[in-house]
């Protein structure tokens, strides 16, 4: 199927018919690359437990003495107790993942999901990890950020020799330490990173938490270079990427978080993708009280309204939830669509009728889009006027309760009731405002209230 993107980037570099046989090119590189059509993918490995998108889920667990995590989109990873040792088990392998309907690839992970489940633990537990490799290459996993003897490290011919396709290794230590931190691999990480390997690891304190959290929510953030029509995620790409994920998950297929009026929430983010993310949530100020270090002394938070989180880390943010529903989002704009195109020329302003018809002539059904902006590029493709490259979202995905939401990649909302039932975790819908207290037309009088300009200059 022929991008818009491949168009645009094209117009004024010569005749349609340079233009036409310039795309069919591309279309012809791109299926002998991709083998014409995406090769059949083996089911997920069934989940060993319910995944933790369920309804309802103990918003405490006396019995391990925390509240436990809640991975968006993802699942806590189930253990045995042998010998006063905490057994888990992590498969690296080959799987069939969906970013939103519409757009799946073949991925790596951990146990049939990337990012693989959450290993969730306590402070001053002795933990043993057996890890199977189910790749067609080697692989090691490195516990990111964790006190532990340097042969634990994971670091694939410094620390340890390379866990094989078909063999299995055992990591066992004690965690020394409680915080918000990761697992990924240190061999070959430029591909194994790339296409998914990745998880949480949650430590909790064992002297339990100074001020109960009643939600605790976690998710990596991380990019994909799956370009449009392709079914692979592409490792060598280093800057320019299709795809921005929280838990390899773009908007609108991203689950909200919810909460009850009043409580405490806590959100762990961590950041194994190739950029810096400004993490901005609505309608709260929070405290930055943590993340790989674990929780900070309180006369060290600080205030803020959107946190930075870096390449590697982790940070930990909190605040007493109040009623309605906020946007939690990355507040660089290109994070927060979907696949891009790049070195496109700029229409902005430029009269395409012209261009238009005559495009129109040799691919029916071609549409002009950004003279005005691009926000009716979401009604084109709702429509289906407009489609792109197979398996290939567009830029803008979800509905709100009043249009369109002209989002994708990294957004989601932050859903706040009062009437939620104690570790209820169902979406609850949009948000009733109050009577008064929603924005609203007056006027549809360009120059109502006769506004004030500055002079034009001479």
């Amino acid at each position: 199927m022929i991008s818009r993107r491949h168009i645009l980037s094209r117009i004024g570099l010569g005749s349609l018919a340079a233009l036409v046989a310039s795309v069919a090119q591309r279309a012809r590189a791109r299926d002998a690359h991709e083998g014409h059509a995406m090769p059949a993918m083996p089911a997920p490995a069934p989940a060993e437990v319910t995944p933790a998108g369920s309804a309802r889920q103990p918003a405490s667990s006396p019995a391990a003495g925390y509240t436990p995590v809640r991975t968006l989109n993802g699942w806590t990873l189930p253990h045995t107790m042998k010998d006063g040792v905490k057994e888990f088990h992590l498969v690296a392998e080959e799987l069939q993942h969906e970013f939103a309907p519409g757009s799946v690839a073949k991925c790596w992970g951990y146990n049939g999901s990337t990012p693989g489940p959450t290993i969730e633990a306590v402070e001053g537990d002795r933990v043993r990890i057996f890890v199977t490799n189910r790749l067609k290459e080697h692989t090691t996993i490195h516990w990111h950020g964790l006190y532990l003897p340097s042969g634990m490290d994971g670091v694939g011919g410094l620390n340890q020799p390379h866990i094989q396709p078909g063999e299995t290794f055992v990591y066992e230590f004690t965690l020394r330490q409680h915080g918000t931190h990761m697992y990924h691999p240190h061999a070959d990480e430029m591909v194994q990173l790339a296409v998914g390997m990745m998880g949480l690891f949650i430590i909790h304190p064992k002297a339990g938490e100074p001020r109960p959290i009643d939600r605790d929510y976690c998710f990596l953030l991380h990019n994909w270079a799956l370009h449009p029509g392709t079914y692979r995620p592409d490792p060598s790409i280093m800057t320019e990427f299709d795809l921005w994920t929280f838990n390899s998950k773009v908007f609108p297929a991203i689950e909200p978080l919810v909460a009850r009026t009043g409580e405490r929430v806590r959100i762990r983010v961590g950041n194994l993708s190739m950029h810096e993310h400004p993490v901005h949530l609505h309608g709260v100020q929070f405290h930055v009280t943590g993340g790989d270090g674990g929780r900070l002394p309180e006369n060290r938070w600080r205030t803020e309204v959107t946190e930075l989180v870096g390449v590697g880390q982790m940070r930990d943010i909190e605040f007493v939830a109040i009623p309605g529903d906020w946007a939690l989002h990355c507040h660089k704009s290109h994070h927060t669509m979907n696949a891009m195109g790049h070195g496109i020329a700029n229409p902005l302003g430029v009269d395409q009728r012209g261009v238009e018809q005559d495009i129109r002539a040799l691919l029916p059904g071609y549409m002009a889009m950004g003279e005005n902006g691009m926000g009716e590029h979401q009604d084109h493709t709702d429509s289906g006027h407009m489609q792109g490259p197979d398996n290939t979202l567009p830029m803008m995905m979800g509905k709100g309760p009043f249009g369109n939401l002209e989002m994708g990649g990294m957004f989601t909302v932050l859903k706040v009731r009062d009437e939620l039932a104690l570790g209820d975790f169902r979406n609850p819908g949009p948000y009733r405002n109050p009577p008064g207290t929603v924005a609203r037309r007056i006027s549809s009088d360009p120059d109502f209230g006769r506004p004030v300009r500055r002079a034009a200059a001479r």
